[in-house]
């Protein structure tokens, strides 16, 4: 599901093709009932009242009460119709794009904050999907004005042809109102994805900025975000009432004009009571479908931006490619990085042996999240090769590495639900040993119902300690062949993390595991510690070794 905007429309259209077919019939039955009444209503008239004609009055009235009833039927079922078909093609889209979005090779989520993407999958989805519903409703109205345009013609040519002549002209003029409508809507959605985006990122990190006394310029940062919002909404409402009133004005001037010859017909003769009243009917009726296809209109402007905002994520580049290569069978976790170049790093090399403990120290935040970019495959080297058991990464399929090789990052985010789902989905006694090896079984101890306890959206309920915890155990629990972590103790105190080290290097025994820390707790614990400084490494050793002999070492770490 990728392409421009007409790929999405079509999409959600043709997804849902038969009970579109199906709305569509019923609300054309629908208007075209609705214009036959005043005809109806017309030859009542003409044939009962005008004569006198008892039987001819009740037979007619049972006639306009079947068609009553007909139209009760085709608006309910009509109406039903539509609403599945656009529910259906709403969830058809949010599942494309979760798919996208999810995708192992990355790129959808580039340039977008997460919010951002939530409002495209829901707000935007919706507009799309209801097309679904808009599509029938242009149709009818369109039926609408066919059948009205047949009984006129009936009634009388003149009558007819103002509606087959004037009509073409209205839609088109029409469609030039809603171009302003479709630019301006297509700002009011980005911006309102991004004010909801931005919300969202301050809603996630509430505590940081609190810790740290930002709140002012959080307000401030959002504060603008929302007026840059609300101004792009208050130009698209002032768009849309535009549209509507010049519509409005266009269909109330064809009206007239319609009512106008009806009655010069029957002042002069041409056309009876009957016909005079079904015209005025008709010209009435006119009024329904003609402001249908104003809001048709709006809405399709609508659609087609919200479907240009789908389609930018869908169609978004890989961030990597799917790759074709073979994973080593079975994975020993041999890890090597030669003359790597990527953001701070400048010709790393590094050797990591199957089942050794690294540890590696980088002063600069830049160099260490550009390694774990390189080791998770987020990104490929812009120059040099990062190898699993002598398999190039660039060469694998992302989602399949990704189950050898496992980043955690520091920032992870746990869900919403047990502390026990969160940490793995696995049995109860892999449960349990990562929890305690990650010191995370005193976080349950601490819960009223244990490890069973519910935590909130984000587990925002816990500590930083606690969630750091329980994230580490996680990781852990994954049991992958190789395990990447990311200042996993930042959080939390000296005698816990001194327990978190010994816990990891007994769970991961005869693993590959590599720490990226400054943490000299953790860093006593690996079997090597490389410094990863000025965009290379600069030592190699053991922590031991380099506190005693290295000053740059011992000021990273022992500051």
């Amino acid at each position: 599901m990728r392409g421009d905007r007409g790929t999405v429309l079509g999409r959600a259209i043709g997804g849902q093709r038969r009970h579109v077919a199906v709305a569509a019939l019923l609300a054309a039955g629908h208007q075209a009932g609705e214009a036959l009444v005043p005809v109806l209503i017309g030859v009542v008239i003409d044939t009962a009242v005008a004569t006198g004609s008892v039987t001819r009055l009740v037979l007619w009235l049972a006639v306009l009460g079947g068609v009553f009833a007909v139209l009760s039927y085709s608006y309910r079922f009509g109406a039903r119709a539509a609403e599945r078909a656009s529910e259906w093609a709403g969830h058809d889209l949010r599942v494309g794009l979760t798919r996208r979005i999810l995708d192992p090779r990355g790129g959808a989520e580039t340039g977008r904050l997460a919010g951002e993407l939530t409002n495209i999958a829901t707000g935007d989805a919706r507009r799309v999907g209801g097309v679904n519903v808009v599509l029938p409703a242009g149709i009818a109205a369109l039926t609408g004005l066919l059948v009205s345009a047949a009984a006129l013609l009936w009634i009388s040519v003149p009558l007819g042809l103002v509606v087959l002549l004037g009509a073409p002209p209205l839609l088109w003029l029409g469609h030039l109102l809603g171009r302003p409508l479709e630019r301006r809507s297509a700002v009011e959605q980005e911006r309102a994805a991004h004010a909801s985006g931005v919300a969202a990122d301050l809603v996630a990190g509430l505590r940081v900025l609190k810790g740290i006394g930002a709140e002012g310029a959080a307000v401030a940062r959002y504060r603008r975000t929302s007026q840059d919002s609300l101004s792009a909404t208050l130009r698209a409402a002032r768009a849309q009432a535009a549209h509507d009133g010049a519509i409005l004005a266009l269909t109330g001037v064809f009206i007239a004009a319609v009512a106008l010859v009806g009655g010069r017909l029957a002042a002069n003769g041409d056309i009876s009571v009957g016909d005079l009243v079904a015209a005025v009917g008709l010209a009435l009726f006119l009024l329904t479908p003609l402001q249908l296809l104003a809001w048709v209109n709006a809405q399709l402007a609508q659609g087609r931006a919200s479907a240009g905002r789908i389609a930018a994520v869908l169609s978004a580049p890989p961030a990597v490619a799917a790759g074709q290569g073979r994973m080593p069978d079975p994975v020993r976790g041999h890890v090597a990085l030669s003359g790597v170049h990527h953001g701070a790093l400048s010709g790393v090399d590094l050797e990591v042996a199957a089942g050794e403990l690294l540890g590696v120290v980088a002063p600069d935040p830049a160099a260490a999240t550009a390694l774990l970019a390189t080791l998770a495959r987020d990104t490929d080297p812009d120059a040099g090769t990062v190898t699993l058991d002598g398999v190039p990464l660039s060469t694998l399929d992302p989602a399949e590495l990704r189950g050898a090789i496992l980043v955690s990052a520091h920032h992870a985010i746990l869900f919403a639900g047990t502390l026990a789902s969160n940490v793995s989905s696995t049995g109860d006694g892999e449960v349990g040993r990562a929890m305690a090896a990650a010191a995370a079984d005193e976080v349950a101890h601490s819960l009223p119902d244990g490890a069973d306890t519910v935590l909130g959206e984000r587990a925002q309920s816990l500590s930083g300690g606690q969630r750091q915890r329980v994230a580490l155990a996680r990781a852990l629990a994954a049991d992958p062949p190789v395990l990447v972590l990311h200042d996993p103790t930042t959080a939390v105190d000296a005698v816990t993390e001194a327990r978190i080290a010994a816990g990891i290097r007994e769970v991961r025994a005869g693993r590959t595991t590599i720490v990226v820390t400054t943490s000299p707790a953790l860093l006593a614990a690996t079997d090597r510690v490389a410094v990863l400084d000025g965009g290379t490494v600069t030592a190699l050793g053991h922590h031991a070794d380099l506190v005693a002999n290295d000053p740059s070492y011992r000021a990273a770490v022992l500051q």
